[in-house]
């Protein structure tokens, strides 16, 4: 009774905070909250592939302060418009890659070059793409995406509990079934249409590709972090959040989806 009640606490403060800071029309809270949770996360990776280097912390940091901070100041710049579009060529072909080692090995590589390859165009630059969804576009779309995310996580859970029969990933993940995906996805589908009327940012149909988006990617990406996981023999990434364990395994699924977002949007923004 005492880790439930923990576990909904820590759970419900990690929801009401970000819901405020992307409620707020000052960007500054949301910039620092995200820098900080950026860090955390960026700590506890290294911690799952054994890499001590302090490289990744100051690529961090400077992807954050370019396509963050200086963005946010400059509004829109030519050049930072294509150092963008770059950025998110190389963060979905790396994601691909990883997406690939998913289905076709038993362990994601992780030799050096790789590691440092991985902590950037993985986790720091999936950290770049949140903020330049709500920078560039809006902080209620990025909202309305981690509430996506957090309906697709709570009715897959419910689902795959009790009708879940058909493993998603065993080998992964063992309590992932087809079934609480599917589940995950269709709640997911149904609260696009909530979000697009009480928002008013995009249209229901925009919304409604944004939640298949995410509950594609967003699965993806939480496997894709638990195999990490396997191959560093742990069950969680951290214990900051109790009952939950680390901020990654809270921030895997929209980190993962969030440069796919990202390019959707942008596509959008061209065709409109």
């Amino acid at each position: 009774m005492k880790d439930i009640l923990l576990r909904s606490l820590s759970g419900l403060l990690y929801v009401i905070l970000l819901i405020v800071v992307l409620s707020l029309n000052t960007p500054h809270p949301f910039n620092i909250l995200f820098f900080i949770l950026g860090m955390l996360s960026l700590f506890e990776f290294n911690k799952l592939i054994q890499l001590k280097s302090v490289v990744p912390y100051f690529i961090f940091v400077v992807l954050y302060l370019i396509f963050g901070y200086w963005r946010m100041v400059l509004s829109s710049n030519a050049g930072l418009d294509e150092a963008t579009q770059i950025l998110t060529v190389l963060t979905i072909f790396v994601d691909l890659f990883l997406i690939k080692d998913l289905f076709s090995r038993k362990t994601i590589p992780l030799f050096s070059t790789k590691r440092f390859i991985i902590t950037t165009f993985y986790l720091s630059s999936g950290f770049v793409f949140l903020v330049l969804i709500a920078s560039v576009f809006s902080p209620k779309i990025l909202l309305g995406c981690f509430i996506l995310v957090w309906v697709n996580d709570s009715f897959a859970y419910l689902v795959g509990k009790n009708f879940g029969k058909q493993k998603l990933f065993e080998k992964i993940s063992p309590k992932k079934t087809v079934e609480g995906f599917l589940g995950g996805l269709f709640f997911s589908c149904i609260a696009s249409y909530f979000i697009s009327n009480y928002t008013e940012t995009l249209n229901f149909t925009n919304w409604l590709i944004l939640s298949i988006f995410i509950t594609v990617f967003g699965t993806l990406g939480d496997l894709i972090e638990s195999k990490f996981k396997r191959q560093a023999s742990v069950k969680d990434s951290g214990t900051i959040m109790p009952g939950h364990g680390g901020l990654l395994d809270r921030l895997d699924s929209i980190i993962f989806a969030s440069p796919f977002i990202y390019l959707f949007l942008r596509i959008l923004h061209y065709v409109s």
